[in-house]
């Protein structure tokens, strides 16, 4: 016989008291109800029926109600829940409210509804009134008041609050302004809310260099934590990527597990057909001057990119090349400059009319109507804010501009080249390719004759019978500073920076042969060092500069190829930092003297751009100076030299200067200088943005700050510019 009842018969014999169940006849026969049975009572059945039995309708509804107003506990011990998850909960009644409170102390609120009389609230449709929009105070209470400046305007821009219909915005802060923390702030904001109370986008992707995808990862880290789970494509094989991203795109939903995709320009541009495939709400492209021109098929893969909202972030400067202007506004916002031909029609013709130097006044007024038109239509959808922010919150810092003597020998080589290569008896020809080759000669002579020297073998055009100049026994395995101006104060100024200080250098060139022979001189002198250039793996260069940055790490030497990434990593275990070579384009100057002085460096800083007095070197320089080099003018990428230079420029640029300490200081006239002594200081406020007229001259040591190179000054420095980011700051040096 069965023990218990199933719970369907169990109701059947309550709802029928006249019949008797099983158990019922069991006591019966054992004694009658409340008899005892030869087994003892079977207390536990007894017992859950009495309860069954026994509760009455009040008491019922008092234990059902004391039920329900317990807390709702998760049953798991010490359960907090995943990070930027809803919780779960009922649905409150009543007005919406904003994710994060707009009225707590530093909240950046990026969104204000408009304000509701107590009749119009009475009216309104409680599910479609708008809340604040406020940025995670995870966030907020980490930026700068520029950041916040710089989330507010981003946000704006990409919501199409700017320019009606427009959902694009280019961010060109300088280097070291925390461009991607504003960013991260950006998509972190739009993921999880809007003034619809949903998040605004599903999906982001941040396209950059190859060298700062692992950067945009560890930085999301930094900041979010375990709030967001990026895809971060570093690497594996083309399935095992295409695999990735169908997974990340195919996403749907308000909350996805992997929003945010990070990936490089070149696996973006070989796996673009992946991604067309689907949308996302917001690209961000990385040092986006690369998308400069609108025919490269990177620009092209991202243009198709069905993504209404398009952050382009460029720390160096947009040139006065007016094609550029269109290509960036227009990938950012198409058509507010119309198309291409309208815009050259519209704005780039009479600009470029005005600007001539025939043009008559009214040509001339009226181009700088247009440019001012222009102007007044891309900063509506760019924000660009100089260094000079920095000074509030950085270590001061001092660049130095130091023009160093040529060995005897570069002298007699260069003058030699200028002889027999006969540059400026071509120029009047159509030749322009020996143009280019002569100043590519001259500009590595100027850094070590060790690199011409197979030309001097070769017996190249304007190297004839060279090879006897070079001492007898010359080797180029061995490096011999002591042939090289330049070379000669670079041994002076690690020599002594490795005896005096503790401080950590990099050393910037822009070419790979250079480099060479800087790791010549390391292993001849012992010391340690590490080399980024265009051979290293993504993988590599990411934990080569997380080493490098760590204080007790033994490397004394950073090396960086100015071509091969050095835009965007941050080196701010070195504050010591020289540019062995200058380059035509001042922006890529600025970007590796950026390596050091920014965010999180503690150090003073000195920049050193090493240039051989009066040679091309100090009329790359002057180029730079007088804001000509355009970035279309990169010579070295083998354009038309003689499409950018007049005939009377490139005349100078291939000639000696041998009776000047400095050809840049002769060319200003300058009136504060009498007699090789500086008799007046530059004007008050003067920083290193400021023209080298305005910089601190110095003919002798007497004048520097800087006691590494003080010491470095009878080498072979002839003379040095030099000024200050700002005034010493409390306990800085």
């Amino acid at each position: 016989q069965r023990r218990s009842l199933a719970p369907s018969q169990l109701a059947k014999a309550t709802l029928e008291p006249g019949r008797l169940g099983p158990r019922e006849k069991r006591q019966r026969s054992d004694g009658g109800p409340g008899g005892e049975s030869s087994g003892g009572p079977r207390k536990p059945l007894a017992h859950s029926n009495s309860r069954l039995e026994g509760l009455d309708g009040d008491q019922h509804e008092a234990f059902i109600r004391s039920i329900l107003s317990r807390p709702f506990k998760v049953p798991i011990p010490n359960y907090t829940g995943a990070l930027g998850v809803r919780a779960l909960g009922l649905k409150r009644a009543g007005l919406r409210k904003a994710l994060h409170d707009p009225l707590a102390a530093d909240a950046l609120v990026l969104y204000e509804p408009p304000a509701l009389s107590a009749h119009d609230l009475l009216k309104a449709d409680k599910e479609k009134v708008p809340v604040h929009v406020v940025v995670d105070p995870v966030l907020g209470k980490v930026l700068r008041p520029h950041q916040r400046e710089g989330v507010k305007f981003l946000w704006e821009c990409v919501t199409g609050r700017r320019i009606p219909g427009s959902y694009g915005c280019i961010m060109a802060d300088e280097m070291g302004l925390g461009k991607t923390l504003q960013c991260i702030a950006l998509v972190w904001t739009l993921l999880r809310q809007s003034p619809d109370l949903k998040p605004e986008i599903d999906k982001a992707i941040v396209v950059s260099p190859s060298s700062l995808v692992r950067n945009w990862s560890s930085e999301v880290q930094k900041w979010l934590g375990g709030r967001v789970h990026p895809l971060v494509i570093d690497g594996g094989t083309k399935d095992e990527i295409d695999r990735q991203l169908v997974s990340f795109i195919s996403q749907r939903g308000r909350r996805v597990p992997s929003p945010v995709l990070i990936i490089s320009y070149e696996t973006f541009r070989l796996h673009a057909a992946v991604l067309h495939r689907g949308s996302v709400g917001l690209v961000i492209c990385d040092e986006g001057h690369r998308l400069k021109n609108a025919d490269n098929q990177t620009y092209q893969a991202l243009n198709a990119m069905v993504a209404q909202r398009r952050v382009l972030i460029s720390g160096t400067p947009i040139q006065n090349d007016l094609l550029e202007y269109f290509s960036l506004v227009h990938f950012v916002n198409a058509g507010i400059l119309g198309t291409a031909q309208e815009f050259k029609k519209r704005f780039e013709l009479p600009i470029l009319k005005g600007r001539d130097a025939d043009a008559k006044e009214q040509e001339r007024q009226a181009g700088e109507e247009k440019l001012s038109q222009l102007i007044g239509v891309v900063n509506r959808c760019l924000i660009r804010r100089t260094s000079d922010i920095l000074s509030k919150y950085l270590p001061v810092k001092v660049e130095q501009v130091v023009c160093c003597r040529l060995s005897p020998l570069q002298k007699e080589l260069y003058k030699r080249f200028l002889r027999q290569a006969g540059p400026l008896d071509a120029l009047g020809d159509a030749n322009a390719n020996l143009s280019l080759s002569s100043i590519t000669s001259l500009k590595k002579l100027c850094n070590h004759p060790a690199l011409i020297h197979d030309k001097c073998v070769e017996a190249a055009e304007g190297f004839e019978g060279a090879l006897d100049l070079f001492p007898p026994g010359y080797c180029t395995k061995a490096v011999e500073p002591q042939l090289s101006g330049k070379m000669l104060v670079l041994d002076y100024i690690l020599a002594i920076t490795k005896t005096t200080t503790d401080d950590k250098v990099v050393l910037v060139s822009n070419y790979t042969q250079t480099l060479d022979l800087f790791e010549k001189l390391c292993r001849s002198r012992r010391y340690s060092y590490v080399r980024l250039d265009g051979t290293m793996s993504i993988k590599k260069r990411a934990r080569m500069v997380e080493r490098f940055n760590e204080a007790s790490s033994p490397e004394f030497i950073f090396m960086l190829s100015s071509k091969a990434g050095g835009c965007g990593l941050n080196l701010i275990g070195a504050n010591r930092l020289v540019m062995f070579d200058p380059d035509w384009n001042p922006a890529n100057d600025e970007q590796a003297m950026a390596r050091v002085w920014r965010d999180g460096q503690r150090k003073t800083c000195y920049i050193y751009r090493l240039l051989a007095t009066g040679t091309i070197e100090e009329k790359i320089l002057q180029r730079q100076a007088h804001k000509k080099a355009l970035s279309s003018c990169v010579v070295d990428e083998e354009q038309n030299v003689e499409r950018h230079f007049s005939l009377g420029e490139l005349r100078e640029l291939f000639t000696l200067n041998e009776d000047t300490v400095s050809d840049t200081h002769d060319r200003f006239r300058c009136r504060r200088c009498v007699n090789g002594r500086e008799v007046r200081p530059p004007a008050e406020g003067a920083d290193c943005t400021s023209d080298l007229s305005q910089w601190n001259h110095c003919f002798d040591k007497k004048g520097l700050r800087d006691q590494v190179l003080k010491a470095c000054w009878d080498a072979a420095v002839s003379f040095v510019f030099h000024q200050r980011s700002h005034e010493t700051q409390k306990g800085v040096v």
